[in-house]
């Protein structure tokens, strides 16, 4: 445990790509099985230990110190692990020796039952220094965030046994944590772990912004991009997954899908929940907004009504295997042929193909996208026709042109600390817009697209203007316009101003700008898609 104590401390104060690759790669080669194998399941976010929960590590540190001084700290350190690992008193006896290795205490907490859970967290934590204890109590919650990526962390291991990143990310989810077998391979004790007759994930094919550049329509095929997440099926000996773009297994909130699934191969789309079909068009249309898709997802199972109030289907990029083809290397044209096969061939309940955008120029392209506001729609797709299909982020290939964000005036409501690195400013806000009547009411919350010095000019407003306090939210002075960008807003029942904003962030901290002339609620409400 000491050692991935360490790397856990090196990653979280280091800002170099390259120097986290050469971290945990110097760390797999040295650390023996199945501690790194451990590590990597930490690192990739594979580890699952149900027993432990932030609550119960609540209740144990309030047992041993001050409750408010322990809500004190933690409302000022910003992170429950850092003020825990802190504030542990040392037992007045010393334990007895034990084994605390990381593979040995991840083994023990993996098979505790919730009622064992506290007694044997509480030992551990009186066994551990505090970088230790830090460790551990963000390897147990899920809650390790270092500043690295599941990729990178895929990537380190690659490299550091100078393998494939790509064949490393392919078989990894026929692989179950320590990892035995990828290591083996890694140091050459045995061959490529295969696992043919399995629906195993494969990375998706990602997209650059477009930014200033414009593509040849003739060497570029143009679709929507819709407002769904990512997935991916795949069907092999008849079993099927649905896989997140982070390559989370999502089969059991979507049966229905998986169900309807009957063709062997993975196909690569855009998971979105129907809407009203009359508002179907040329763009495709007839799928809801994602707040109708966010009510199914993150659930491990779905009810009979929530599959048909909110009935999911899939919208269709791209084909990697058809039966067992790969064709991942055929140029997209080709791909794309093979797709419209498919797709005829699958229910049209629940899937159907992205239409191709028709246009002569990129002028022409350009006022289509800027048309667009349907409220499915996030902006629009270039697809280089000869491109393979390769994971990750490949120059040149395929790129993604979202649409501009909508904007609106608003008004600060309330405040929050951030955790981590903002745990000492109030950088997460509240905001409002005004009904008819002048009551001000939230639409939404925000902490982001401000830079450093606008974050300590908002710190300061809020510490300079707070008229109340709810435990560790501040409510302050209705007096300053904030000019918020967001992607789309939809009707919502879970908020008193009827709606929810969809990816807010701060786009200007409006001075110039008297509260009273902040944007009012039916003005949002008219840009509902």
């Amino acid at each position: 445990m000491k050692a991935f104590a360490q790397l856990l401390d090196a990653l979280v104060y280091t800002r170099s790509r390259n120097a986290k690759l050469k971290l945990i790669g110097d760390y797999l080669i040295a650390t023996p099985d199945p501690d790194r194998g451990w590590a990597m399941a930490a690192l990739t976010g594979d580890m699952d230990i149900p027993a432990v929960k932030p609550a119960i590590v609540r209740a144990l540190i309030e047992e041993r110190v001050d409750p408010v001084l322990f809500r004190m700290s933690r409302d000022y350190v910003g992170d429950t692990a850092e003020t825990v690992a802190l504030l542990w008193p040392d037992p007045a006896t010393p334990p007895p020796p034990a084994d605390l290795s990381l593979g040995a205490i991840v083994d023990a907490l993996r098979h505790l039952g919730r009622a064992e859970a506290p007694a044997m967290l509480a030992g551990l934590l009186d066994r551990l220094t505090p970088p230790e204890r830090f460790a551990l109590l963000k390897l147990a919650t899920g809650g390790l965030r270092a500043g690295v990526s599941a990729r990178l962390a895929k990537t380190a291991l690659a490299q550091a046994f100078a393998l494939d990143v790509d064949v490393v990310e392919e078989v990894w989810h026929g692989i179950a944590p320590p990892y035995a077998p990828l290591f083996a391979w890694g140091e050459g004790r045995a061959g490529q772990p295969r696992a043919a007759d399995l629906p195993l994930f494969r990375p998706f094919m990602l997209a650059h912004p477009l930014d200033a550049m414009t593509p040849d329509l003739a060497d570029y095929a143009a679709e929507w991009k819709w407002d769904g997440i990512r997935v991916q099926i795949v069907r092999v000996a008849g079993q099927t997954r649905l896989y997140s773009r982070a390559g989370d297994d999502i089969t059991a909130a979507f049966p229905d899908i998986a169900e309807a699934f009957a063709m062997d191969g993975a196909v690569d789309g855009e998971l979105l929940v129907k809407g009203d079909a009359q508002g179907a068009d040329e763009q495709g249309g007839a799928a809801a907004s994602f707040n109708a898709l966010q009510q199914r997802l993150g659930r491990k199972t779905v009810s009979a009504r929530m599959l048909a109030d909110y009935p999911a289907f899939v919208r269709l990029y791209d084909i990697l295997f058809d039966g067992g083809d790969d064709v991942r290397d055929q140029p997209w044209h080709q791909r794309r042929a093979r797709l419209e096969t498919a797709v005829a061939r699958l229910d049209p309940g629940r899937f159907d193909l992205s239409a191709l955008i028709a246009v002569d120029d990129f002028a022409q392209l350009a006022a289509i996208r800027d048309s667009a506001r349907d409220a499915a729609i996030e902006g629009v797709m270039l697809k280089r026709r000869d491109s393979p299909y390769v994971g990750g982020r490949r120059v040149g290939l395929w790129y993604k042109w979202k649409r501009d964000p909508l904007v609106a005036d608003c008004v600060m409501m309330y405040a929050q600390r951030g955790s981590g690195k903002r745990s000492s400013f109030y950088s997460d806000y509240t905001f409002g817009c005004w009904t008819e009547s002048g009551e001000l009411l939230p639409v939404g919350k925000a902490y982001s697209g401000f830079t450093d010095a606008e974050l300590k000019q908002l710190d300061r407003f809020v510490r300079t203007h707070t008229v109340a306090r709810f435990g560790p939210v501040r409510e302050v002075e209705k007096s300053l316009v904030l000019e918020v960008a967001f992607d789309s807003i939809h009707a919502s029942k879970r908020h008193k101003s009827g709606l929810a904003m969809r990816f807010p962030r701060i786009a200007r901290i409006r001075t110039d700008k008297p509260a009273a002339e902040a944007d009012r609620i039916e003005t949002l409400r008219t840009m509902i898609g």
